[in-house]
């Protein structure tokens, strides 16, 4: 029996819901629905291994998400086509099995490394990276599209709870009110901190001028993806012409891909979403792609479960030197798939330094 042939695919859906519904260009979302992936090594071929322990297991978590991956319809047929083809091919014919479907592809992958390193008895973002160990990374409060008010309540907490850095989302109400904001925010946190904003491709061209122009007079250091996604250009023009706030693209990643970006000039700095990608290993060498241009890499989250969010906290963990990621969003769920096993400590997500993942215990929820 060949190795492939010990290796089986399972996967189960799930339906968490939000603490609260939030607003996006392709509706309401009041729920993130998914599938939580596992693979079961049969072969235990661990020699040191007591006949009673349970064989290793790796795990992945698939979360489509309107706008950014396939639909949970065609996710469920990629895992379908990933279970068959690892049975006859193994893994590397299961990942070209869905190749197009950056969810289904992201469990698959996921699951693969965590089972890898797992075996290896090494973190995941040691196996990911071959680095040394890292205990934290930093990570971003997010505020959101709240009046002044609310804005400066959240900052507040923010700062209250050890985080020093916070991103405010903007481009819903007019430059003049997100400036007003930014301002106030400013006040509250004092100069230590890092402002951030992000308009997600809400604004015209000469909107994200004059939001520059007020963003840099209140140290804002990064807004990230002012114009729609498609607007590459556009975006390049802003980097030249903004007062020492840099420019990142997320959305744009997806259309445009790395060397069109570089060529453009069109970003300092680009988000890199794991599930959007197709896994923490595709991400991980856009990172280091991005890094080598002199582009900074950045982490966040499609608001997943606490598979694919512990996966992309050791994701951040094997890019060397990373700035403040959005990995603080476990607290944007009402319910997950089982215990967290990252901390979040004063502006740092503490790294989990058990073998894989350090995720315990979903499958049996």
């Amino acid at each position: 029996m060949s190795a492939h042939e010990d290796l089986s695919l399972e996967y189960r859906s799930f339906s968490l819901d939000l603490e609260e519904p939030f607003e996006t260009a392709d509706g309401t979302i009041d729920t993130r629905d998914g599938f939580l992936v596992r693979l079961v090594d049969q072969a235990d071929d661990g020699d040191a291994a007591d006949p009673g322990d349970e064989p290793p297991v790796g795990y992945g978590e698939a979360t489509p998400l309107p706008g950014w991956t396939e639909s949970k319809a065609d996710c469920e047929r990629a895992l379908d086509r990933a279970r068959e083809a690892l049975r006859e091919g193994g893994p590397s014919e299961a990942l070209e099995a869905v190749d197009r479907q950056v969810a289904a592809r992201h469990a698959l992958s996921l699951a693969l490394a965590d089972l890898q390193a797992t075996r290896k008895a090494t973190p995941l973002y040691r196996y990911l990276s071959q680095g040394p160990m890292v205990g934290r990374v930093p990570v971003n409060a997010t505020i959101g599209d709240g009046s002044p008010d609310e804005t400066v309540a959240e900052a507040r907490r923010a700062v209250e709870r050890g985080f020093d850095c916070c991103k405010l989302k903007v481009g819903l109400r007019s430059v003049e009110e997100d400036v007003e904001r930014v301002r106030r925010a400013r006040e509250v946190v004092g100069d230590a901190v890092e402002l951030r904003a992000d308009a997600n491709e809400g604004w015209t061209y000469e909107e994200a001028e004059s939001a520059l122009d007020g963003f840099a007079d209140h140290g804002v250091s990064i807004l990230e993806q002012p114009l729609p996604a498609g607007a590459l250009e556009g975006h390049a023009d802003l980097r030249e012409r903004s007062r020492g706030v840099s420019i990142a693209l997320d959305e744009g990643l997806l259309e445009h891909g790395v060397d069109a970006i570089c060529e453009a000039g069109a970003a300092d700095v680009v988000v890199l979403k794991p599930m959007a990608l197709g896994g923490v290993d595709v991400a991980r060498k856009v990172a280091a792609w991005l890094t080598e241009l002199d582009i900074t890499p950045l982490v966040t989250t499609t608001i997943d479960g606490v598979v694919a969010r512990t996966g992309a906290v050791h994701l951040a963990a094997a890019i060397p030197d990373i700035p403040a990621c959005g990995l603080a969003t476990g607290e944007l769920l009402a319910e997950d798939l089982g215990q967290d096993p990252v901390l979040l400590e004063k502006g740092s997500a503490v790294v989990p330094q058990a073998k894989g993942l350090g995720v315990d215990g979903v499958w049996r929820r």
